[in-house]
């Protein structure tokens, strides 16, 4: 059960990491049942299971991890490509970068960072999309994305290429759906920061939150692309949904900026393929009328967070296939929304409405 609204403008694998959060190896581990409910979790992995694209599956409870399951796929700790996931990754980056004061705020313009890459005779539109436009998807620039991707990841500048693309809307328009404004914010972060984004990444993330973020592609110019092809663990993806679900905060230690998570999480446009709402790098919904936000990735890449439920859910998939609305797509949000989400609520005593 869900709708498309949050805020308006295998084996049981046991982890014996050094991971803060303490572990149940199975659903019928202790304190399964006064966390979630045990019956409806056992159906709900039943139907993980037969899910043959589905690699891994970790469901986390106010920092309890309750399930953590690699059905097929490499085990937990191992680093996998998560796709578009990497946009959110991007986008926390560049929270931590207005945290430091290298970037303005989400109202800089693009051209105030990256005026030597503009096109000699851009659209004068160009010099008014703003930080925040790229995050949101709204820069309006004709799409990187979709049919016009082959071409662009060919080209031979990727920063020149996505700048020169002519407009398709305003710039804080509709929604249009760009792994190039990703990488532009790359670009961006790459020259504020003195450093590649790879370097930024680790110093700004990996070692505060304590995983790990191997190198991952680059463009001609070697700038790391921003928004795609990144490889990190199932058990990353679930400190980064914790990173999120605690406001910016890691053990007590400000990570993102406060108020970040909640600017990210404001909704700002609509997928036109979901209906969905999208913020700063993270889609926004509901689930049993609880408010959800979501980093998706092609091929059923996910991080879930439920602020309501405190749950946390990581979910890894094989990237060989879409995940379409209508299949792959709706059978995944089915298994959160009416599976471990109906599951928190059914062991609080609150139902799921219908």
């Amino acid at each position: 059960m869900r709708a498309s609204r949050f805020l308006r403008c295998g084996a049981p694998v046991l982890l014996v990491l050094a991971w803060s959060l303490p572990v149940a190896a199975a659903p019928a581990a202790s304190g399964m049942a006064s966390a979630m409910d045990r019956a409806l979790v056992a159906r709900s992995l039943e139907r993980a299971q037969g899910l043959a694209r589905l690699h891994a599956l970790i469901v986390a409870r106010h920092g309890e991890v309750l399930v953590a399951r690699a059905f097929r796929g490499p085990r937990l700790e191992r680093p996998v490509n998560v796709k578009s996931v990497s946009k959110s990754v991007i986008a926390a980056l560049v929270g931590a970068a207005i945290g430091r004061g290298l970037v303005s705020g989400t109202d800089a313009p693009l051209a105030a960072y990256l005026a030597d890459r503009l096109p000699a005779r851009a659209d004068p539109r160009l010099r008014h999309v703003t930080i925040g436009n790229l995050l949101s998807m709204q820069a309006g620039l004709e799409r990187t994305s979709g049919r016009n991707y082959g071409r662009w990841v060919n080209s031979p500048d990727w920063v020149r290429h996505a700048l020169s693309r002519p407009f398709a809307d305003e710039p804080g328009g509709r929604m249009l759906y760009s792994t190039g404004n990703s990488h532009l914010l790359s670009a961006i972060l790459t020259r504020v920061g003195g450093k590649s984004t790879h370097a930024l990444a680790v110093e700004w993330l990996g070692r505060p939150l304590g995983i790990d973020i191997p190198a991952w592609q680059r463009d001609p110019q070697g700038i790391y692309f921003g928004g795609n092809n990144m490889a990190l663990s199932p058990l990353a993806l679930l400190r980064l949904g914790e990173l999120y679900r605690q406001d910016g905060l890691h053990e007590g230690r400000r990570i993102l900026p406060a108020g970040w998570v909640r600017q990210s999480w404001t909704a700002r446009a609509q997928s036109p393929f979901s209906g969905d709402d999208y913020g700063y790098g993270w889609f926004l919904t509901e689930m049993c009328a609880e408010r959800v936000a979501y980093a998706r990735g092609f091929g059923g890449q996910f991080i879930f967070v439920v602020p309501g439920t405190g749950q946390t859910i990581v979910i890894t998939s094989d990237t060989a296939s879409r995940t379409r609305v209508g299949g792959y797509f709706d059978a995944l949000m089915d298994l959160v929304g009416d599976g471990f989400v109906r599951a928190a609520l059914r062991a609080d005593g609150r139902a799921c409405p219908d």
